[in-house]
């Protein structure tokens, strides 16, 4: 069977990071919200940026 490295490089990360916490999934995501805070990145609401393009549509269709 053929062996992706790059998923087998993921999949040893979420193990070493799953034994980390003792395979407890609170932790883990509580873990994963932090650095999520932390990044810095801006988190996206997927449901305003639906409303957005359909106020946009409407719009654009009452022309």
């Amino acid at each position: 069977m053929w062996q992706d490295e790059i998923l087998d490089e993921i999949h040893h990360f979420r193990e070493e990071h799953a034994k980390s916490f003792n395979y407890d999934l609170d932790a883990m995501f509580e873990d994963w919200q932090k650095k999520q805070a932390e990044g810095g990145r801006e988190i996206v609401n997927l449901q305003q940026v639906k409303q957005k393009a359909d106020e946009v549509k409407a719009i654009l269709d009452s022309d």
